[in-house]
């Protein structure tokens, strides 16, 4: 593959990619959730990207990547790596574009997501999660097809669409309760959190913003803890099937190393019992990756008594049989008393 660019992105880089993603991204809302307050002291605010087109923030990030291509080089066709989310958001941008796509995604990636990722016309080439190397299968696909590579977070543009989010949440928490003092984002690659952190320091500077992952796949908190990016022993194992990259980026964790707050890291039961309440309390459909910033609040992973805290639902691709073993979780479970 080509050399990928390891230039940081700046806010204006977001500013651009704004304009790039208006009138084709959605402004997803700021729900307020006096329940929420109420069991956790703190003023509480849900950005829920799983109304986003294809269902995750990872729309924002993908379109705006083609979009900053030129014209010779989107009629290549693209090339990327996924487990589901960043495929579909790539499937979608490229349709848009009417250029070809070819996706690399685990075999084991949810039914849901394989289906809704042909939905738009890309071709999807299958690799083993835990013994495969993605980006070695990636890079075949790219020799074999002249296509560019589009990283699902290593990725200059990518990080300037997941921006995006970051500059709305931070207007919008303005208007309902004045700056945040805190954004919980779920953590994969980070992309996500490094567009975040560089819209919530232009923006919101006295603000932290902390990763949430998921147990055994907490590899941005230990790289924050020892300052060099660490590997996952795992390449699979958990219900949060959007949050298993191996490692933190390169570009993403010189982004959020400096930028970044900490991360902490939920269990999957948790994770599933976020996915319940979001379902149950909140009455949106969250999948266990993109549930795992809200699992870390319920579960009190993170002090926010008195402040105003932001949390990123990032995805709501949820497969079937999963979200059915949260729902009847929360059959199971009491109803908490702040109802």
């Amino acid at each position: 593959m080509a050399t990928p660019d390891r230039r940081i992105p700046s806010f204006d880089d977001i500013e651009a990619a704004a304009a790039r993603l208006a009138g084709v991204c959605i402004r997803t809302p700021l729900l307020a959730s006096p329940a929420l307050d109420a069991a956790t002291g703190a003023r509480v605010l849900i950005k829920p990207e799983i109304l986003q087109r294809t269902g995750s923030f990872k729309f924002r990030g993908a379109y705006n990547a083609i979009a900053a291509l030129d014209e010779a080089e989107r009629r290549r066709g693209i090339v990327t790596c996924s487990s589901g989310n960043h495929a579909q958001g790539i499937a979608a941008a490229a349709q848009l574009f009417g250029v070809p796509a070819t996706i690399v995604m685990p075999s084991d990636a949810p039914p849901l997501k394989r289906d809704r990722t042909r939905s738009y016309g890309a071709r999807i080439v299958p690799y083993d999660r835990a013994t495969g190397d993605r980006d070695a299968v990636a890079a075949q696909v790219v020799e074999e097809t002249g296509g560019v590579f589009v990283s699902p977070y290593d990725d200059p543009g990518v990080i300037s669409g997941q921006g995006t989010a970051g500059v709305e949440l931070v207007q919008q928490a303005r208007e309902l309760a004045g700056d945040p003092d805190l954004v919980l984002v779920p953590c994969g690659g980070g992309g996500l959190t490094a567009g975040i952190a560089l819209a919530v320091q232009a923006l919101a500077p006295s603000a932290r913003v902390m990763t949430v992952e998921p147990d055994g796949f907490d590899d941005h908190v230990r790289s924050f803890l020892s300052g060099r990016r660490e590997e996952n022993a795992a390449r699979a194992g958990s219900v949060c099937d959007a949050l298993m990259a191996p490692r933190p980026g390169e570009l993403t964790f010189e982004v959020n190393r400096s930028r970044v707050a900490g991360g902490v890291s939920v269990s999957d039961a948790e994770a599933l019992a976020a996915v319940a309440y979001a379902w149950r309390d909140l009455k949106l459909v969250v999948e266990p990756g993109g549930a795992v910033a809200l699992a870390a609040l319920l579960s009190g992973k993170v002090d926010v008594a008195g402040r105003t805290v932001v949390v990123v639902l990032s995805g709501g691709n949820a497969d079937p049989t999963i979200f059915a073993r949260a729902v009847a979780l929360a059959g199971e479970a009491e109803a908490p008393a702040v109802n």
